[in-house]
């Protein structure tokens, strides 16, 4: 596809021959009111400014509207963060495709990549016993390592032990909370005081960066779209909130900005990028862009540094002699969810 087409393609909303209504369309069935109450809680962003608001898509900006658009976002970041703020607009480099893969026999399940990406990418702190959340483009997954089978001697420990119609086990059977096979539970929040834990391993799992990405097609106005390195990124000035991109994501890989994010002054990474991790807003999406500002100037993401074990690997998939094809050459590879036929660019494999 063309520069040109594939910008075309974003300002009309269409994709491959079919159709999609163009932002304004969108808006314009929904009413003035109603967007103005429902689906563009952006639009009314205490931080953001009139001309922000009225700007178009980043992807169809003049080189001249694109300096105007960041200058203002310099200046109201480095107002707000009481610091020196810039916002990059690094091009996507040549002859690259960016990817991933994770070596699910090495992760201990520290998390440590997950507070890297906060950190480096502007993700909200979020409160305690509010309904602003902290924001987490990464999640690990515990899974206890099953090696059980099932036995005769639990046919009758189910729950409850006792019922009226006898006392056997009629909700859950006694099977129920036992490891079978290679796994038998999933747990997102685990605090142990020391990782890895006995018997479990640990399942990442963030934006799979999809070469066929539901969360595009699904997006009305195009806000979201595939960049030429491969990785998928958010327009957040033209997002509007309705969220469609996280109904079709089958990675649960998105999150949206409920509340007004909570980030401390002292905590803010002023070294960002427009398409990567300029702070967001509240009532857009957002998620994992591969640190974008980081891999445009040659650099890993910051969860790939932050690793303790060398789990993580990020390379140019278009060059044959990267790490990463070497890996996807000799190991044992899968990708998550593969028959949902997104074609990921996130691979996991083991030794």
């Amino acid at each position: 596809m063309s520069e040109d087409k594939r910008k075309n393609d974003i300002a009309e909303g269409q994709d491959d021959g079919a159709t999609k209504e163009s932002r304004r369309d969108f808006l314009k069935k929904l009413g003035v009111a109603a967007a103005a109450t429902t689906v563009a809680p952006a639009a009314t962003a205490k931080a953001a400014s009139i001309a922000e608001h009225l700007q178009t898509h980043f992807e169809m900006m003049s080189d001249s509207q694109k300096e105007k658009a960041i200058a203002r976002l310099e200046k109201r970041y480095s107002e707000q963060f009481e610091k020196q703020v810039t916002v990059a607009n690094t091009p996507a480099p040549d002859g690259v495709l960016f990817g991933y893969a994770l070596n699910i026999s090495k992760c201990i399940g520290c998390r440590r990549c997950v507070e890297a990406c906060v950190r480096e990418n502007n993700q909200s702190r979020g409160e305690e016993d509010t309904r602003h959340l902290p924001i987490q483009w990464i999640r690990v997954l515990e899974m206890t390592r099953g090696n059980d089978t099932f036995q005769l001697e639990n046919w009758h420990k189910g729950s409850p032990s006792s019922s009226p119609i006898g006392d056997y086990g009629v909700q859950s059977g006694g099977h129920a909370d036992k490891a079978v096979g290679i796994s038998g539970h999933a747990e997102h929040y685990y605090y142990p005081e020391q990782v890895p834990e006995e018997n479990s391993f640990y399942f990442p799992v963030q934006c799979q960066q999809c070469e066929d990405p539901a969360c595009v097609r699904a997006c009305p106005v195009r806000a979201t779209f595939r960049d030429p390195n491969g990785i998928v990124v958010i327009d957040y000035n033209w997002c509007i909130g309705c969220r469609m991109c996280q109904l079709a994501c089958p990675y649960w890989a998105r999150r949206f900005n409920w509340g007004e994010p909570i980030l401390p002054n002292e905590d803010m990474n002023p070294k960002t990028h427009y398409l990567g991790n300029r702070p967001r807003m509240r009532g857009v999406m957002e998620k994992c862009t591969f640190c974008l500002q980081r891999v445009r100037d040659g650099r890993y993401p910051a969860c790939v540094e932050a690793c303790p074990v060398g789990a993580r690997k990020f390379g140019n998939l278009l060059d044959p002699e990267s790490e990463i094809r070497k890996i996807l050459a000799n190991k044992k590879v899968f990708r998550f969810k593969e028959d949902f036929n997104t074609e990921p660019k996130f691979f996991y494999y083991m030794d």
